[in-house]
């Protein structure tokens, strides 16, 4: 695993991943879906089933526009529920990471297992009984020692090719489709709206279409390792998605020619819904063709389908990692492996719940079940992009949703509002209409909310406020006072250094081999706005150079302690004090180191709680008032006898 960039984009990162590798992660884990959802869709759709994956992909283009926003927005692991996070609580947050561990469960399970219908191209008895369970159950378990070891940024790159290779094997199924099979009037014939297929059934393959969309969280748990410019990010919804829609709508026309519905029913055959485009490539004529097509499918389904099995695992190594740093599961359960700095427990967890869903072998079930937990995410998603424009409108969006309408002063992206339109009404759909998905996956949520609680309540934490905890404590039981994330007021003066080397000592912790960061010092600098002026009037250009230039030396200092990321920012306030508090609060930092203004009796630095003391006399206005309202520690470093302080008073 890579380090992240810092929010505000200050710094280079090392070994960043390209725009196209991003692209390829989503686009192996989501087109893969078709060489199984495909299936499962058309037995319910029938002819409609072209129309069922366009109106999925334009629900698809909905989703892109949310996660890359969001995405962008706060460059975390998490995906959905980083966005939650800071636009809801941390409840609603945890809902949203646990409902899409449920999928990439899921999705591990479901591509394992399709992987051998197309293997059995190769070797029958690999599509049934025995060989079929275990052969999954193989490459689940080889997915999750590969992710235990760590997958690199140059592991993750090479899935470029498997991208580009995919897609001209569907491409070529397509053209050659268009041309040699696909005949419209027979197709139109089939269909009888209302009745074939049923309205309940189309809904239903509406809903279960989103097994395509879990790479879009897989891409956002990486959206700190990306160097993406904003030009890229929008190929990346454009173009990028339409490719994924085209694929996917293309390869649905092309099937419901060549296996199409007779007397109202499909001739998909169990075969044809396992996999899906080795039946499409069996209608090929000459025989030679066929045979051709059905060994090329079978071998881009088998490479793509592996590779969409490790980015599910991959995006449950980065959710769990996510989780346990925030205190949203049990730290046990998000202990890092000694050598390799993965969360070993809970891949070896979700590789045990995969395996166990194999073995009923039912398509139905499992993407029912996982519809349940896409939708859910999605709706939380995208809620949380339009309360973010409230919350906040003025940090910096490398890329916005586009057709806004201003609502309060603020923009609302109508395609947010519409896609949480879209996916809670889908969400109460399967709920109604899928028994697995009812009742697993409400049994799995509130299993989850329980989990959350009594953890939550057993550390004496509060449910709603953020509470992090630095890597090492997911590596050792922690033995001393140390801190995940510090908050360290920056005003340009001699004394930033030592309270930057204050917090690097606090938080500072050894970078594994995969250079994985530890904690995180937040840098900012406060703009103290008078009463006469609107908060968000301009800045003198001066203070605002002085100020990047203070950020900058902040972090390099701060970095020069292993393990310690350090994320800048500027932010406005009336009074500094109150600036300071409110950020601590906004971002959930464990510890606020800040220096203690002259005249001050403290000498070395002194450990508070946030109701101050008799220390208050002794300090400034500014400092007396994080003393009394911060919810966090707080940390006062002094200077020396002889040493000038100017930190507001």
């Amino acid at each position: 695993m890579a380090q992240g960039l810092p929010p505000d984009g200050a710094g280079p990162a090392p070994r960043p991943l390209s725009s196209r590798a991003l692209f390829a992660l989503v686009y192996t884990t989501s087109v893969s879906s078709v060489y199984f959802a495909l299936g499962v869709v058309a037995d319910r759709a029938l002819g409609l089933t072209p129309v069922v994956f366009l109106v999925a992909g334009l629900f698809f283009a909905l989703s892109a526009m949310t996660y890359v926003e969001g995405a962008a927005l706060h460059r975390e692991r998490g995906g959905s529920s980083v966005f939650a996070r800071y636009a809801f609580n941390e409840l609603v947050s945890f809902v949203a990471g646990w409902a899409i561990l449920l999928d990439y469960a899921i999705l591990v399970a479901v591509t394992a297992f399709t992987t051998t219908n197309y293997m059995a191209e190769f070797w029958s008895p690999l599509g049934s009984g025995l060989p079929e369970v275990l052969v999954a159950i193989a490459i689940i378990v080889a997915v999750a020692i590969w992710n235990v070891a760590g997958v690199t940024i140059r592991q993750l790159q090479q899935q470029v090719v498997v991208a580009a290779a995919d897609i001209g094997v569907q491409v070529v199924v397509i053209v050659l489709g268009l041309f040699l099979i696909v005949e419209p009037g027979v197709v139109l014939d089939s269909i009888e709206l209302g009745a074939t297929p049923s309205n309940s059934d189309v809904v239903f393959a509406l809903t279960i279409a989103t097994i395509a969309f879990t790479g879009l969280e897989a891409a956002a748990s990486l959206a700190g390792e990306s160097r993406a410019s904003r030009r890229e990010l929008k190929r990346l919804v454009g173009p990028g998605v339409a490719s994924i829609v085209l694929v996917y709508v293309g390869i649905a026309v092309v099937a419901v020619n060549a296996l199409p519905v007779t007397e109202g029913a499909s001739a998909f055959t169990t075969r044809d819904i396992e996999a899906p485009l080795l039946g499409i490539a069996d209608s090929f004529d000459p025989n030679w063709l066929s045979d051709t097509l059905q060994a090329l499918v079978a071998l881009s389904a088998v490479t793509a389908l592996v590779a969409a099995s490790n980015g599910a695992m991959l995006g449950t190594s980065r959710l769990a990692y996510a989780l346990a740093t925030n205190r949203q599961i049990p730290s046990r359960l998000g202990r890092l492996h000694p050598r390799f700095g993965t969360p070993y427990v809970l891949i070896a967890l979700a590789a045990l719940i995969a395996a166990v869903l194999t073995i009923p072998a039912d398509l139905d079930f499992l993407v029912g079940i996982y519809a349940f937990g896409a939708l859910l995410a999605f709706t939380i998603a995208h809620l949380a992009i339009v309360v973010l424009r409230f919350r906040e409108p003025d940090r910096s969006r490398p890329y916005r949703v586009p057709l806004n309408v201003r609502v309060r002063g603020r923009d609302v992206p109508l395609p947010a509002v519409l896609g949480a339109l879209l996916s809670g009404a889908g969400w109460v759909t399967v709920v109604i209409l899928h028994g697995g998905a009812r009742y697993v996956g409400l049994a799995w949520l509130l299993g989850g909310i329980v989990l959350y609680v009594v953890y939550r309540r057993i550390d004496g934490n509060p449910l709603l406020r953020r509470v992090m905890v630095p890597e090492r404590a997911l590596r050792h039981e922690r033995d001393q006072e140390e801190f995940g994330s510090i908050l360290v007021p920056i005003f340009g003066n001699a004394l930033d250094d030592d309270i930057v080397q204050t917090a690097g000592r606090l938080a500072g912790t050894v970078r594994d081999d995969l250079d994985e960061e530890g904690a995180t010092i937040e840098a900012i600098w406060v703009f103290e706005v008078p009463m006469a002026l609107p908060i968000d009037a301009r800045l003198p250009e001066a203070q605002v150079r002085r100020a990047q230039e203070a950020l900058r030396r902040a972090k390099a200092v701060g970095e020069e302690y292993e393990g310690v990321q350090v994320q800048t920012a500027m932010i406005r306030a009336r009074r500094a004090g109150q600036g300071i508090v409110s950020e601590a609060k906004r971002r959930g930092v464990e510890a606020i180191v800040l220096a203690a203004e002259e005249p001050s009796r403290v000498r070395g630095g002194a450990l508070l709680g946030g109701s101050g003391g008799p220390l208050d006399n002794f300090v400034g206005e500014a400092t007396k008032y994080v003393l009394r309202k911060a919810e966090c520690r707080v940390i006062l470093t002094a200077p020396a006898a002889d040493q000038p302080n100017d930190a507001p008073r």
